[in-house]
């Protein structure tokens, strides 16, 4: 472990197997995301957090669920608390229903992450407005795994209006776009249902995406990527 990392805290609790099961992470193969997408295994994440603020709020939750050959796998799904050394204020335990019994007994951090590396592998993640769940994983990556975390990411909030789902210059919230498909969520704010809802979409786009000729992750990268662009273009 570098020096650096022992100063600042970052991952020096890991233990010798962690450690391992860290490098063995490392050492797996990146994806082919030019195969065709009713081949590609993806991840659809969702976190939720002590708050709204990336730089001083912390993790809470993880949720996940696969979705393989364009199918939701409700066998296999991923929904972890990480333990808080204090729970976060009443007003955020109103929106995702973690009480503060529940985040200070959650698992270890660390452990937690472990895990939830083994199962998104290294194939590529889903998520809505990604940019927050990338961010708050990665900082607790780095605070309690010692590296950061970088993935590969689509994100629907900018997928879809590149799939023209919406006029040109107009945003849509999460719960809009569950409406418009026609998706229940059962539980709003929990990472797990979220995630599971968030797959619905991604499946449901996924006519649009057909249409447009995108027929791999590679491509609905480029097209959500080429949607960011244009929306920085119109500020």
């Amino acid at each position: 472990m570098k020096i650096v990392d022992w100063l600042l805290g970052r991952g020096r609790l890991l233990t010798p197997p962690q450690r391992d099961r860290l490098a063995r992470w490392r050492a797996l193969p990146e994806p082919d995301l030019h195969q065709s997408r009713d081949r590609q295994r993806y991840v659809v994440v969702d976190v939720e957090s002590t708050g709204l603020d990336v730089h001083r709020d912390r993790l809470l939750a993880i949720g996940a669920v696969t979705i393989e050959a364009s199918r939701i796998v409700l066998g296999r799904s991923f929904r972890r608390v990480l333990r808080q050394d204090r729970a976060s204020d009443h007003a955020n335990i109103l929106v995702h229903g973690i009480g503060g019994s529940a985040q200070t007994a959650g698992d270890d951090p660390a452990t937690v992450l472990l895990d939830f590396l083994d199962f998104i592998g290294k194939d590529p993640l889903v998520g809505f407005h990604a940019a927050f769940d990338e961010i708050m994983l990665h900082k607790a990556s780095r605070r309690h795994l010692g590296q950061g975390f970088r993935r590969t990411w689509i994100d629907i909030a900018l997928l879809a209006p590149a799939l023209r789902e919406v006029a040109a210059g107009k945003t849509k919230g999460f719960d809009d776009w569950l409406s418009d498909h026609g998706i229940l969520n059962y539980s709003r704010h929990d990472a797990l249902a979220d995630a599971l809802a968030t797959a619905q979409l991604f499946l449901a786009l996924g006519r649009r995406a057909d249409a447009a000729g995108l027929a791999s992750a590679a491509e609905l990268l480029e097209s959500a990527r080429s949607q960011a662009w244009l929306a920085q273009q119109r500020r």
